[in-house]
């Protein structure tokens, strides 16, 4: 029986034939999984875009996850665990899990799922020629920092104060920062940041808001405040504030708009990355792709309760609206 006929026989029989052709017979591949945020929305989109390629779990794959649930100073001591087992490849969620995971090693392959800016962090020296064992996905939010300031003005047409709720330990959150910064100054608005690493402080954020009297609120990307979804949105609700952050978990939390990258999407392509690695290809060599995979998502609930009629260029722009 040739390829093609076997491709048949197995198509037959429900069988995909990529699980038949894209391993070595006997080869288990391994696999570190480091996350600053907890197992979602890795776990199952990550292990989808694997199986897409062959690899399954329990099969011709092992994966060790390891979550360090928005506590980044737990970070370097689960990198430096995963290390231990010998991985073939490290895959890391976030940019403080990257960064443990470079500093924990300088030889095994680095895949990099969600890194705000890998550049502009240090993490690799440029997309086209990475160097070093890091390469993997950019979000490359730091460029949509201005399209959340956009969006709180379309929502708030006289917005004057804005706060910018970020987590201090992210390295991406003075990039941020700074860009929206700039915009905000050439329209008139006062930029107000507030720092959050607990839930203590995220509460004290809230009351500096009311105190600074804001017209709205912009949550930057970070692990920690992804895990405190709910309670941010139900404090944005509490203090009427119009909030606009980059992940579709806080506006299905509750916030009134998301604008960011497809987490989903990523973490299937960063599949694609670890399967180039295990079949020979340099990390060094291969290029940081920029996937524009973004979405808007738009939380009419939340509207409603906050006495906002979001406008129609909004909604049509939305690739998503929660009633």
């Amino acid at each position: 029986m040739d390829r093609r006929e076997t491709v048949v026989a197995l198509l037959a029989l429900g069988v995909a034939p990529v699980d038949l052709f894209a391993q070595q017979p006997g080869k288990v591949w391994r696999v570190g999984f480091l996350a600053g945020e907890g197992r979602e929305p890795f776990h199952a989109d990550f292990t989808r875009g694997m199986r897409e390629l062959g690899y399954v779990e329990g099969r011709n794959l092992s994966i060790e996850w390891r979550f360090a649930n928005g506590k980044y100073e737990h970070l370097p001591t689960l990198a430096t665990d995963l290390i231990d087992r010998r991985p073939d490849v490290l895959v890391t969620g976030s940019t403080p899990a990257t960064r443990a995971a470079q500093k924990a090693t300088t030889t095994i392959p680095i895949v990099m799922g969600t890194v705000g800016d890998p550049v502009g962090t240090g993490i690799v020296a440029t997309l086209a020629r990475p160097g070093g064992n890091v390469t993997g996905l950019s979000l490359a939010t730091t460029d949509t920092s201005t399209k959340w300031l956009e969006f709180g003005k379309i929502v708030v047409p006289g917005v004057s104060r804005i706060a910018v709720l970020g987590n201090p330990n992210n390295p991406t959150y003075p990039i941020h920062l700074r860009n929206i910064r700039v915009a905000a100054q050439t329209v008139g608005i006062d930029v107000f940041p507030l720092d959050a690493a607990s839930a203590t402080e995220i509460e004290r954020a809230f009351n500096t808001m009311s105190q600074k009297r804001v017209n709205s609120l912009i949550v930057l990307p970070d692990g920690f405040l992804g895990n405190q979804a709910q309670r941010i949105a139900q404090l944005a609700l509490k203090h009427r504030l119009p909030s606009i952050a980059s992940s579709r978990i806080l506006a299905e939390a509750g916030l009134l708009i998301s604008y960011g990258q497809d987490y989903a999407a990523y973490f299937r392509r960063a599949a694609i990355y670890v399967d180039k690695i295990f079949k020979g290809a340099k990390p060094s060599e291969l290029p940081v792709e920029q996937p524009n995979i973004l979405e808007l998502i738009v939380n009419r609930k939340t509207a409603k309760a906050l006495g906002i009629t979001v406008p129609k260029e909004l909604l049509l722009r939305a690739d998503e609206v929660i009633q």
